[in-house]
Formats: structure tokens, sequence, C-alpha cells
């Protein structure tokens, strides 16, 4: 059935009359009513009671009214969200990172994008973690979160944050006496990560692999509070940021060390693929992740 009949008969109704529908309609009174004939002659019923100065409609009609307006309220929300997807404020941007410790601050902002912006769709896509600019790059994912830019001229980075990373042990453990932890206290520590590979672990990969040195023991541990549970029994070290922690209950007998003199500092990045960087919605998604993890969050 044409649309054109569909916005007759919503027409007609709510005019209540021949010569308010036809100049709302813009046609004549003729062609309007040439129109509504072959309708009915299709539909094999009447649509209307005809009356001298009112229209109304039969049974059949005001089933027909219902449907019109479900077809056409259906049909401007389609085009009104083709202009938003053309105009760049809709979209779907599927996440991922280079760990799965980052997982824990990222709930809590997919659901302030949800209220903001509830014409953005945020995923989050756990199995490109570890190798999120491979996935980036075969448009697997459209934004991953790393702490090593990439140098690709098809991706663009943007500094978002810096953190620090401390290491976590018992106020009873022998390291707890030096005022920081240089890259020779590793050599004989049992080390818990989140996850192998190991060069996805940060303090590995930018500390203790640059100046030769792998713990005794390694063991990964994916649960955070399991991976507590084992350093409150002193039976490990653990090296997180503080903010990954902060839905956690930490142990009083658990301390915070720096690693090395200056400490261990990331910076964190948002990749996106250059050809979709300028997108409206793009540009929301990175600007609120800049204010969502900045200041106190990370402290």
């Amino acid at each position: 059935m044409d649309i054109k009949y569909f916005r007759l008969i919503k027409t007609i109704v709510e005019e209540g009359n021949m010569a308010s529908s036809s100049e709302k309609l813009f046609l004549t009174q003729s062609a309007l009513s040439h129109q509504l004939r072959d309708l009915e002659e299709r539909l094999g019923f009447k649509v209307f009671h005809r009356t001298r100065n009112k229209w109304k409609t039969t049974e059949e009609g005001e089933a027909l009214y219902r449907l019109a307006n479900q077809v056409l309220d259906a049909i401007d929300r389609g085009l009104s969200n083709i202009e938003q997807i053309r105009t760049g404020s809709r979209g779907t941007i599927k996440v991922s990172t280079e760990c799965y410790s980052f997982y824990q601050g990222l709930p809590a902002f997919i659901q302030k994008m949800g209220v903001l912006y509830p014409e953005i769709d945020v995923d989050l896509i756990l199995e490109a973690t570890h190798q999120p600019i491979s996935k980036l790059l075969s448009h697997d994912i459209d934004i991953a979160l790393v702490t090593s830019k990439p140098v690709n001229d098809l991706l663009s980075s943007i500094e978002v944050f810096e953190d620090e990373i401390f290491a976590i042990m018992h106020r009873e453990n022998v390291l707890n006496d030096a005022e920081y932890l240089d890259v020779s206290n590793f050599a004989d520590i049992h080390l818990i990560i989140h996850s192998f590979p190991l060069e996805t672990v940060s303090v590995f990969e930018k500390f203790l692999k640059p100046n030769g040195i792998t713990p005794v023991k390694i063991s990964a541990v994916p649960l955070t509070e399991v991976a507590l549970e084992i350093v409150s029994a002193n039976m490990g070290i653990m090296c997180m940021p503080k903010w990954a922690l902060k839905s956690f209950r930490i142990s009083d007998d658990l301390v915070f060390k720096r690693i090395s003199q200056h400490g261990l500092k990331r910076t964190h990045y948002l990749v996106v693929r250059e050809v979709e960087r300028s997108k409206k919605y793009v540009h929301d998604f990175i600007s609120n992740f800049e204010e969502h993890f900045a200041g106190d969050s990370l402290a």
C-alpha cells in the first residue's frame, strides 16, 4: 500500500472534511476524491462514511487509521535516525582495552554515556582484549584504550590521562621497609597479575623487561577480589593503579609502595581510526571520557 494513502487517511480523519484535507495535502478536492475512491476500490471496502459536512471512519477505516499512525510514526523515526547518522550524532562504539584491569572503570562511564547520549550505543568487546590495535584496524572495534601510542597513519591517538602503578603488599612483607621498590626487589617476589601474556602487564613491560628482570614466580589471578585475598595473606605482591581498586574493600594490612624513586607512571591513549575521528558521536565519547577519568577519579 502506497505511503500516500496512509497520509490521505490520516489527514482526512484529523481534518474532518474534504476542504481542509485537500488544502493540507496540496491537492484539489477532485484529486483527493479520486485518490480515496481508488484506494477503496483496491481495498474492497469503504474507509469513510460521507455526509455533507463531516467524514467519519468506518470500522475498517478506524483500524486503517491506527495502522497509518503506526506506519507514519515509524517512517518519521527512521528518517530522524538516518539524519542523526548522516550528521554524525548517532552511532555505535565498540570499545576494548589492552588489559582486563581497566574494565573496572568502564561500566560506570558507559552507564553515564547512556544517560547523557542515548543515541550513542557503547559496547565492551572483551574478546579484543590484549589485541585492541589489530582489532581496531580490522574494524572489529571502534576505539582502543592503550598505554603505548601506536605508529600508524590510519590511526589517531588522543592522550586522555596519566596514572601511576603501585606495588600492593602486606605490611609484614620484608619489602615494606623500603621507601620504594627498585627493579632488583622484583627478582625474588611472587608477582600476582590479572592475566597473561606478560606483554600486557604494565609493570613487566614498562619496568621489569627493559631491565632484564623476571620475578621468580608469576601467577595469573583473573578476579581482583581473589588477588587481594592472596596479597592480604602475604603470599605475593600485585601491581595496580589505586583508582582501579576504588570499588573493592582494601584491608588495613595492605600498603601501597611506589615503584622506582619517581614512580611507575603510564599515559593512556584512546585510539580511533583516522577517518572516523571527526564524527560527532566519536568526539562526544572522547570528550566525556577525558572528563570522566580526569582529576579526582584517578586519585
